[in-house]
């Protein structure tokens, strides 16, 4: 327990309450989504400071150690004076339902009271939403349907039907836990009338069953913010399921799923965009038109000599980048276009620059 929490056997309260602390930031659910290793480790913190907060269950893990994990008396370690030189007195160990709750789940004995269940966080959800390539850009406020586990709408998640509400158990009289006798000891386990809740319902909700949940869809309003990629999650805190409980409820997750586009192709922040040119604008130079994701246009200059697939920047004509800073570039290729047909006059023009044409440009294929 100690070692779990960093602190020293005889820590100051302070010392283990600031020790749980940090370490419960750390291994927290929320800040690890999906990573088991921290969900576990984060189950050993609590257990440990539950037990050394406590004053009394401190004392017990002190003098007899741990019983899976929790502070407990275990008979199989423990010497009974024969042959250990000492004298058992049981009156020594005060309340041994207190001493076996580590053992069997519960507390019996004098004033033991019950286990009740402990808070489990929701699970997340995730739902995906379509977007066309131009909302992925600008960005959109949303309505999606999430089909989710809710409080009753009915019974508000108490179970019970309205104007009545739980009882305490009859059998058990609210421990949550019954007592066997098993000679000196006395030996429990969760009430089957109750199962441990400590509470029965009577008069179960008609809508829920006495379960205090039900299935139901939920419209929620998200906002998709500008730039976002396929496959990008935006989170909503605490719209997912329902806390088991008491314990909060988890996450939804909208995952977009962005259309492609028919011009358009995306490299991280920057577009590129295939731009044709004819073999006379890219032999003698031009100025020609690009059109942007934006809707409007600008003009490129394109060199004389320019050859097919050579790249252009236009500087903060991409995408917006999703952590503020600024557009990305929009990539102008050039593709080098042919004529299918040529008029007469065509054809003649090029014979003639054929004829002109001293380059060969597979020269370099045969060294």
């Amino acid at each position: 327990m100690y070692d779990t929490l960093g602190v020293k056997k005889g820590a100051s309260a302070d010392e283990i309450k600031k020790a749980y602390r940090k370490l419960a930031a750390r291994y927290h659910p929320d800040k690890n989504p999906g990573d088991t290793s921290s969900e576990e480790k984060f189950k050993e913190v609590q257990n440990a400071y539950d037990t050394l907060s406590d004053p009394e269950k401190r004392k017990q893990y002190d003098s007899f150690g741990s019983v899976n994990g929790r502070p407990g008396f275990d008979p199989r370690n423990f010497d009974f004076g024969r042959g250990g030189g000492g004298n058992f007195n049981i009156n020594d160990l005060g309340d041994l339902g207190d001493l076996f709750g580590g053992l069997f789940g519960g507390r019996a004995g004098r004033g033991g009271g019950a286990r009740r269940p402990q808070p489990e966080r929701g699970s997340d959800v995730e739902v995906e939403v379509s977007l066309s390539f131009e909302d992925s850009l600008r960005g959109i406020e949303t309505k999606i349907p999430v089909e989710i586990t809710t409080a009753c709408r009915v019974c508000g998640g108490s179970g019970a039907e309205a104007g009545t509400a739980p009882v305490i158990c009859p059998v058990c009289h609210g421990r949550g836990v019954v007592a066997e006798s098993q000679g000196m000891f006395a030996l429990s386990e969760p009430c089957p009338r109750c199962r441990g809740n400590g509470t029965v319902i009577e008069k179960p909700c008609h809508n829920c069953n006495g379960s205090g949940r039900e299935r139901r869809t939920k419209r929620y309003t998200v906002k998709i913010p500008a730039g976002v990629k396929n496959g990008t999650r935006v989170k909503l805190k605490g719209k997912g399921e329902v806390g088991a409980a008491g314990g909060p409820a988890g996450d939804l997750f909208v995952v977009t799923r962005v259309q492609p586009s028919k011009l358009f192709h995306r490299r991280g922040a920057d577009l590129v965009i295939d731009v044709p040119v004819t073999f006379t604008e890219a032999a003698l130079g031009a100025t020609v038109e690009v059109p942007t994701p934006y809707g409007d246009r600008v003009s490129l200059k394109v060199p004389a000599g320019t050859q097919d697939s050579r790249q252009f920047r236009i500087r903060g004509h991409g995408a917006p980048k999703l952590d503020g800073g600024g557009k990305g570039d929009l990539i102008a290729r050039l593709r080098l276009t042919v004529p299918k047909k040529l008029s007469k006059q065509e054809r003649t023009a090029l014979e003639e620059l054929r004829k002109a044409s001293h380059d060969d440009p597979r020269e370099a294929l045969f060294g």
